[in-house]
C-alpha cells in the first residue's frame, strides 16, 4: 500500500451528512485509509524516508547498512535535540551543498517561533515538503464542510501575513513556514474553490508592510461584510488584533469606503492596484461602518458588522487559550474551531471534529506526514528518555512528548511539544495539545522559557547595582486583557539605602533591559508585528514573595519544597500580588531588532 494512496473504504459521517462534493469524498476516504492503517503507514514513511536519505552524512554515522527496519534504527539512531543538530544546519547555511540530512537538495530553512541561543531555529525543508503540506491543507474543507453546510455560498475573512525574511551566507532563504506557503505557487495559483474563497486578495496577504497588508485586509472584508461566512486568522491572538485595529482605524475605513479612494496610507501599488478593482463609493456601507463603531461599544462586533459568520477560524489551544473570553466578547460566542496541528519541523494532523468546544479540541496525526514516535512523559521534570513508543502503540489518558523524523532530514528530533491521548479514530490517536515544553510565557508567537527570564532579570538588575538594590524575587505573567497582550513582571527590591534607590526612570530602563534580553522572535513581535505591547514591571512591597509562600502553604504546598512559582496566572495570587504593587513602570521604547540574524 502506498503512502498517498486512496482506496474504498467504509466512512461515516457524522450528523447523517454526506459530503459536500465528490472531491470532498475522495479526501475523507483518505483520511480513513490513513487512520485505519495507521501502522502500516507509519513503517512505510519511515522506509520511505530511510531509502530516500540512505546516503546522507548524518545517517551514514549511525551504520544502519542500508535501509534498516524500524527496530534497527530505533536501537542505532539516536534521539536528539535542536542544539545537536546545529552544527550540520550551520554548515548547511554557511553553503555546504553534501547530502548532510538530506539527499535531496535543501530548497530553504523554515525559522521556527522556538529559539536557540536568542536567535530562531533554522529548520531545514525541501521542495517535496511543500506538496506534503498541501496536501493536508487540502483536507480541512472536506472535513469543515461535513458540520457546516453552505460554505460555497460566501467568503472567508482572513487576516494572513508575511514576516520579514533573511538568507544564509549561502543564499538559502530563511523564513517563517506561513511565509513560505503564502509565497510558494501552491497557494498563489491555487485553483478556484467555491468551498475556500477569501476576502483578501493575494496582494495584500503578500505585503510585507504590517500596517499596509492588515489595512487592505479589513478594507476587503468590509466591502464583502455581507458575504463573509467565516473570519479567522492563524492565531487568536491574531484575529483579536484585527478587531483592535478596527477600533484604532473605522474612521479612515469608514471615509475609504464612502469616497471610493484608497487611503494615501496604502503606498504599496500592487496592494493599490489591487484594492482599487474592489473599492468603490458606498455611502450606505461607510454609514453604517460609523454607526457600529462610533459609540465604542464592541461586545458583539464580528456578528455586527459580519452578520452571516458561521464560526471563527483560530487556533485556541495551548498558550491561545486565554484569547477565549475576548473572543467571545467580541463574537456572541460564536463556535472556534481549531481546524490543524502544525510547526516548522512539520505538519502533523487535522482536527476531525472542529465544532466542539476548544477545550476538548483533538488533533488527529496523519500517518503520511512523517515518522512519529513518543516519549511518555513525566510530570516530575524527569528529562531522561526511556523506550519510544509508536503512532499506534499508545494509551488513552497518557501524555507524551513528540519526536519525529521528516522526509527533509530531521531523525528522532524532539519537537518539544506534550500531547495527551484522549481517544482514537480508527487506529490512530487523537490528541490534545497540553503545552510546548518549558514555554513560561507566551502572548503571540513568541515563546520565553524560564532561563530566557532569569537572564534578563538578571541583565536588567545591573542597572540597580549602583543604588545599592537588588532584585528579591520576581515572578510574572502573560496580560492579554490589553491589546496587544503584554509581558508583566512582579518585582520584589532590596533597597539598602532608599533616600538613593532607583528612580521611575532607571526602573523604566530596566524594563528595556529585559525587552533588549529576549529572544529575537519576542523583539521582531515588538518591533515589527506590533503584536505584545511593551514589557511592564510591577515593584511590589516588601515580605509580599513571603505572603505568596504562606498562601501555597495554607493550600498543601511542603515548605520545604517550595519554589517560587516564576510564571503566575491563578487568580487568587495575582490578586495577592497587585494589591502589594507599589510602583509601576513601562518600557520607554522597542527594543533592538533587525531581520538580519546571526550565522
Amino acid at each position: 500500500m502506498g503512502v498517498d494512496s486512496a482506496i474504498s473504504v467504509s466512512v461515516s459521517y457524522p450528523l447523517g451528512t454526506t459530503p459536500a462534493c465528490e472531491k470532498d469524498a475522495k479526501a475523507l476516504e483518505f483520511i480513513e485509509e490513513m487512520t485505519k492503517y495507521c501502522d502500516n503507514v507509519q513503517k512505510n514513511v519511515l522506509s520511505e524516508i530511510l531509502a530516500q536519505n540512505a546516503g546522507t552524512e548524518y545517517l551514514q554515522q549511525w551504520k544502519l547498512d542500508g535501509v534498516p527496519d524500524r527496530e534497527t534504527f530505533k536501537a542505532k539512531v539516536p534521539v536528539v535535540k535542536y542544539e545537536d543538530l546545529l552544527p550540520y544546519i550551520q554548515r548547511i547555511a554557511n553553503g555546504d551543498r553534501s547530502p548532510i540530512l538530506s539527499s535531496h537538495p535543501i530548497s530553504e530553512f523554515l525559522t521556527s517561533s522556538g529559539t536557540s541561543a536568542g536567535e530562531r531555529k533554522l529548520m531545514p525543508t525541501i521542495a517535496a515538503e511543500m506538496d506534503r503540506r498541501q496536501k493536508l491543507y487540502s483536507l480541512l474543507m472536506p472535513v469543515m464542510n461535513l458540520y457546516v453546510p453552505g460554505l460555497d455560498k460566501g467568503k472567508g475573512l482572513y487576516f494572513l501575513f508575511i514576516k520579514a525574511e533573511t538568507k544564509t551566507p549561502s543564499g538559502l532563504v530563511a523564513r517563517p513556514v506561513l511565509t513560505s506557503y503564502y509565497k510558494s505557487d501552491q497557494f498563489k495559483t491555487r485553483p478556484f474553490d467555491p468551498y475556500n474563497v477569501y476576502t483578501s486578495p493575494n496582494e495584500t496577504i503578500l505585503c510585507v508592510d504590517a500596517f499596509q497588508s492588515m489595512y487592505s485586509q479589513m478594507l476587503c472584508g468590509l466591502i464583502y461584510r455581507e458575504q463573509v461566512l467565516r473570519c479567522g486568522a492563524v492565531f487568536a491572538s491574531g484575529l483579536v488584533r484585527a478587531i483592535k485595529f478596527l477600533q484604532l482605524n473605522w474612521e479612515q475605513l469608514a471615509q475609504d469606503i464612502e469616497t471610493g479612494y484608497l487611503s494615501p496610507k496604502i503606498t504599496d501599488q500592487t496592494v493599490r492596484d489591487c484594492v482599487s478593482k474592489i473599492l468603490k463609493p458606498g455611502q450606505e456601507l461607510a454609514r453604517f461602518i460609523r454607526k457600529e463603531c462610533c459609540e465604542g461599544n464592541w461586545e458583539g462586533i464580528i456578528t455586527r458588522i459580519w452578520p452571516n459568520t458561521k464560526y471563527l477560524d483560530v487556533i485556541v489551544t495551548g498558550a491561545m487559550a486565554q484569547y477565549i473570553p475576548i473572543l467571545d466578547y467580541y463574537s456572541g460566542n460564536l463556535p472556534k474551531t481549531c481546524t490543524m496541528y502544525a510547526s516548522s519541523e512539520c505538519y502533523f494532523g487535522l482536527n476531525l471534529t472542529p465544532m466542539v468546544n476548544p477545550s476538548e479540541v483533538c488533533y488527529t496525526i496523519m500517518p503520511n506526514m512523517g515518522y512519529f514516535e513518543f516519549i511518555p512523559h513525566d510530570r516530575s521534570g524527569n528529562d531522561s528518555v526511556t523506550e519510544l513508543l509508536d503512532l499506534a502503540d499508545l494509551e488513552v489518558g497518557k501524555e507524551y512528548e513528540l519526536v519525529i523524523t521528516t522526509y527533509s532530514g530531521l531523525c528522532r528530533y524532539r519537537v518539544g511539544d506534550i500531547l495527551q491521548v484522549k481517544s482514537f479514530h480508527n487506529s490512530a490517536p487523537q490528541f490534545k495539545f497540553i503545552r510546548r515544553k518549558n514555554v513560561l510565557l507566551s502572548i503571540d508567537a513568541d515563546k520565553t522559557d524560564e532561563t530566557e527570564l532569569q537572564t534578563a532579570v538578571e541583565n536588567a538588575s545591573e542597572l540597580l547595582k549602583e543604588f545599592n538594590t537588588k532584585v528579591v524575587e520576581y515572578t510574572s505573567y502573560g496580560d492579554t486583557k490589553t491589546i496587544p497582550g503584554h509581558y508583566v513582571i512582579y518585582w520584589e527590591l532590596l533597597v539598602e539605602d532608599p533616600v538613593n534607590g532607583p528612580s521611575d526612570s532607571v526602573l523604566d530602563q530596566c524594563c528595556l533591559a529585559m525587552e533588549e534580553s529576549l529572544n529575537s522572535v519576542y523583539r521582531q513581535s515588538r518591533v515589527a508585528d506590533n503584536s505584545i505591547g511593551p514589557l511592564e514591571i510591577r515593584v511590589v512591597k516588601s515580605g509580599t514573595f513571603e505572603e505568596l509562600m504562606d498562601y501555597a502553604i495554607t493550600r498543601g504546598a511542603s515548605i520545604n519544597q517550595y519554589k517560587v512559582p516564576r510564571c503566575v496566572s491563578f487568580t487568587p495570587i495575582m490578586e495577592l500580588l497587585d494589591s502589594r504593587v507599589v510602583s509601576v513602570h513601562f518600557s520607554p521604547a522597542p527594543p533592538h531588532w533587525t531581520s538580519e540574524r546571526r550565522f
